[in-house]
Formats: C-alpha cells, structure tokens, sequence
C-alpha cells in the first residue's frame, strides 16, 4: 500500500510539468540561433536538493552558426578553481525545434523555441567523486530583452530533482570575461 502511495505521488508530480505552448504569445521572442551567435558570457549557481548553494561559476561562449548548424564553445569558470569545457553541436529544425549533442551528453539532447522561451532537455554525465553520474536535466530559458537571457535547470535523477542550476546570460558587453579562482 505505501509503495502504491509513492508511485502514485510521484507520477502526480511528474505530470504536473509545464507546456511550452503557454509561452506561444510571450515577447521578447527567443531565438537560439541568433542570440547564442557571436561572444556572450553568463553567470550560474548550483544548489543542491536542500536549496543550499554548493557551487558558483562563470561562463564564456562563444557560439557559430552556418545555415542551420550551430557551435557553442563554453568555457566553465568554477569559485573553486575547476574549469571545464562543454562544446555544442547543434541543429535547427523546422518550427523552432533543436538538436544537440556535447561531449559530456548522453544521446541527443531536444529543444524548442516559441515565444520568449526555449525548452531544452537532455542526459549530462556529471563527474562525482571520481565516478560519472548521469542526471536528466529540464532546462528552460527565458527572454529579458534582446541581450540578456535567465535560465533555470532541474537536474533529476529517477523522476527526482537533486540540485538547480540558474544562470544569467547576459550578450551586452561581450568583451567582458570570468574572473579566474587562481587569478589569472
């Protein structure tokens, strides 16, 4: 009976999702392709299952696009010295959807853009004490204007959110960069 309780909660919870369709008539509308193009950099924080900040970091981008195929290079910037990289090959499809794969995402990761919003979801291997541990990820991005973006990110593992990332990607001074741990 009390496992019938948890499946039935849990599945409550997993419906309970948004729908990008909402987003349909919100502006400034978003689109990937041309904000993620040229320098921009973000700033982000990670907080764990208990809303406690474990991690904060900065990141460069720099994105490319040819036709509908895009490159982010990203540059992490960790508050403890760590610095790694991500980089993004993505496809624009027909009606604002989006392909992309990185070197540390599992499969393909699927996206949408509509109105001020873009909705991407994918697999990320994390590196945790020496282990890789795999987390699905609901990411959504939000328009501010036409130079700065907020972003929120569920990470998950079997239906449950372990931490949140938030990031602010701001486009308006792309010669500026991360300040560096080691002072650099």
């Amino acid at each position: 009976m009390k496992m019938l309780f948890v499946v039935s909660c849990c599945w409550l919870m997993m419906s309970c999702s948004t729908d990008i369709e909402h987003y349909q008539a919100s502006t400034p509308q978003l689109h990937i392709d041309e904000y993620f193009s040229g320098e921009l950099i973000a700033w982000g924080m990670v907080q764990d299952y208990k809303n406690q900040l474990t991690r904060r970091f900065c990141v460069e981008i720099t994105g490319t696009w040819q036709n509908n195929v895009g490159k982010l290079a990203e540059t992490f910037y960790f508050d403890d010295g760590e610095v790694s990289y991500r980089n993004w090959q993505l496809v624009k499809q027909a009606n604002g959807r989006y392909q992309g794969s990185a070197e540390d995402v599992v499969g393909i990761a699927y996206g949408q853009e509509l109105g001020a919003v873009f909705h991407w979801q994918y697999y990320l291997q994390v590196p945790i004490d020496g282990q890789l541990v795999k987390f699905f990820l609901d990411d959504w991005m939000y328009s501010l204007d036409q130079q700065r973006v907020f972003n929120r990110t569920k990470m998950k593992k079997f239906g449950v959110t372990l931490a949140e990332v938030t990031l602010f990607f701001d486009k308006s001074h792309p010669q500026q960069r991360c300040e560096r741990a080691d002072n650099e």
